[in-house]
């Protein structure tokens, strides 16, 4: 196996020099926050694009933040360690990038002071992460945490134990990936991606205030659909039996980018395939990832020189 790098507190330093003690605070309690970021391998061209760098790091900045986590990186700077990272891997494929922000102090207690914030981002080869072109869903028993108990539009590690138990009831009923309800019984999301439902011409997606983490991949594909296919999208609170009688549903997120969902609860889903207003969605998603639409170039970081 090759020697593997992370960027470590500002710098590229060799994976098994970085070490994590027992007693940090970030693998006793889960205190720490992470993003998700792809960088997609153009084989034309040999070139590696990551995507929507700045944003993600936003993202990360604002989940620090409100955890109270402090680190003096900015965005920037994320962005280019992320970009010599890549390269330091020889990263040849399209990958997932993880940068983690975590509480390293060694005292017992689950205390946030934000003085001990450390930053670690790694890289793995990733393709399709659904697994499968199409996905049959369930709806969990686990309800989805609120704003008042782990704020959900942070990527707060910790947070990860109630998307992991929902996957784990579901795939052991034989479904594909799980979708939470709210307390108040709205529909809100899958284990790690956000929801969309289309019906009467209209895509439809869950507001910020029913506990959904607010996507950026979701904010793109509201985007494409208004502005490149003229859908009227709307933000409203869904029921869960309104997803049984739906045209379509499908999930986005960077891990599952845009896969149809064809079953929920045993209902087949409009033809119980995948669907044209979905299919156009992920035909253009797809096409902006290698920067091949100057429209959204600015979404895509070129990695190796030219």
């Amino acid at each position: 196996m090759s020697e593997s790098f992370v960027f470590y507190q500002g710098k590229i330093v060799k994976e098994d020099d970085v070490k994590i003690s027992v007693r940090s605070k970030a693998f006793n309690y889960g205190l720490g926050v992470f993003e998700g970021i792809r960088a997609y391998w153009d084989d034309e061209n040999e070139q590696l694009y990551g995507f929507k760098l700045k944003e993600h790091y936003d993202r990360l900045k604002q989940s620090a933040k409100t955890v109270n986590l402090e680190f003096d990186l900015t965005v920037d700077e994320l962005i280019q360690g992320t970009v010599d990272l890549l390269k330091a891997n020889n990263c040849r494929t399209t990958t997932y990038v993880r940068p983690i922000v975590y509480n390293d102090a060694l005292d017992i207690g689950p205390t946030l002071d934000g003085k001990d914030a450390k930053v670690v981002i790694y890289t793995q080869p990733l393709n399709k992460y659904a697994g499968k072109p199409e996905l049959s869903v369930g709806v969990t028993s686990w309800k989805r945490i609120s704003n008042n108990q782990l704020p959900p539009r942070t990527k707060a590690t910790a947070a990860y134990m109630n998307s992991a138990l929902a996957a784990l009831e579901t795939k052991r009923a034989g479904f594909d990936e799980a979708i939470f309800l709210t307390d108040g019984d709205h529909v809100c999301e899958g284990s790690g991606e956000n929801i969309f439902m289309f019906k009467k011409g209209k895509l439809v997606t869950p507001p910020p205030s029913d506990n959904i983490l607010e996507g950026i991949t979701r904010d793109l594909v509201m985007k494409l659909a208004k502005e490149e296919m003229g859908l009227e999208v709307e933000e409203r609170s869904i029921s869960r039996s309104e997803l049984y009688v739906a045209d379509e549903v499908f999930f986005s997120g960077t891990a599952m980018e845009v896969t149809p969902i064809v079953e929920v609860d045993h209902r087949e889903i409009g033809t119980g395939h995948e669907g044209e207003v979905c299919k156009q969605i992920k035909s253009l998603f797809f096409g902006l990832t290698l920067g091949q639409n100057p429209k959204y170039a600015e979404s895509c970081t070129p990695v190796y020189d030219k």
